[in-house]
């Protein structure tokens, strides 16, 4: 009797097996909520920015072509004299002194922050390490109208006293473009240190296996294969260079000058900007319009990094299994 009755549970169970395996299963995606929100949340951020950089081109594109309505192109970019107050508008010195300081700003940021960058990567401890990166990043947290008067009244005296009052004037390019330099160098210690730590370990211990020293590992090894992440620092660097305002217009000075001695006062694109959208303006006059055009050239140099950029990054990137 005991055994009909397991042989029938047998059979019952061996029947609701068959349904369960005959029962067709769906590879369709089950709704999670939270993953929904997730999902739209990331959406909407980037439709969001797309349409603000979309926005962005459209003011200035509509902006500048009222001004070069009235301002030839070829005049903008060859004139050598910006004067709004006989409709000069040459873009030159602005561009020049813009270039100057962002040029004297990265031969400090670029090999102070590089070496900052090994040092906490290769060299530092643990402990170093984490002593040493919060202090650098504190500079990032500056206010970059402290550093400008920081370039006044600091840096302008140091120049003064090693390369004389007379060679020096107090608003100059110079101190401008190294207090510049100071303020990026932990973008690009922290940039390029998180590209020299993403190298992978077995480089390392393979290059001293074969007898290198720690100082040939990181410049020979380590450095080459975290180059993407590095250049990409650099031009993120330089980009943040050209686009800065509240140093220059401190310590560079208001004048419009086509000079090539950074010793001498001039005014960069974004000071300029600074400081005449600040005055009285009237809407839809031609210095009005001219800040669109001065603000649609940044935007094209800066387009033109990135770009160049991604193909420096592109072309450089090491995959690693």
């Amino acid at each position: 009797m005991d055994d009909k009755v397991s042989i029938g549970m047998d059979s019952r169970r061996i029947t609701t097996s068959q349904r369960e395996t005959t029962r067709p299963f769906s590879l369709k995606k089950q709704p999670r909520l939270g993953e929904s929100i997730i999902q739209g949340f990331l959406l909407f951020c980037g439709v969001l920015s797309m349409f603000t950089t979309i926005g962005i081109v459209v003011v200035l594109g509509s902006e500048s072509i009222a001004f070069f309505r009235q301002v030839s192109i070829v005049e903008f970019v060859t004139n050598t004299v910006w004067s709004p107050q006989i409709d000069e508008f040459g873009i030159l010195p602005l561009l020049l002194s813009t270039l100057l300081t962002s040029t004297i700003a990265m031969f400090i940021a670029l090999p102070t922050g590089l070496a900052a960058a090994l040092y906490l990567s290769e060299y530092a401890s643990s402990r170093a390490r984490s002593i040493l990166k919060p202090i650098l990043e504190v500079l990032a947290g500056v206010p970059t109208v402290v550093y400008g008067y920081f370039a006044l009244k600091f840096m302008t005296p140091v120049l003064k006293a090693v390369f004389g009052e007379a060679n020096v004037n107090i608003y100059n390019m110079a101190s401008a473009g190294l207090v510049m330099g100071i303020m990026i160098i932990p973008m690009v210690s922290s940039m390029s240190e998180d590209a020299l730590s993403a190298v992978p370990r077995a480089l390392r211990e393979g290059a001293y296996g074969l007898g290198a020293t720690r100082l040939e590992t990181a410049i020979k090894v380590v450095l080459p294969a975290g180059i993407s992440g590095i250049i990409a620092a650099f031009v993120v660097a330089i980009s943040r260079a050209v686009g800065e305002t509240m140093i220059v217009a401190v310590a560079a000075g208001a004048k419009p000058t086509f000079t090539f001695n950074p010793f001498e006062a001039a005014e960069t694109m974004t000071g300029h900007i600074a400081r005449i959208s600040g005055g009285d303006l009237s809407y839809a006059s031609i210095d009005y319009n001219s800040i669109f055009a001065i603000g649609l050239t940044l935007f094209l140099m800066t387009l033109g990094l990135n770009m160049v950029s991604r193909r420096l990054v592109r072309r450089f990137r090491e995959v690693y299994e």
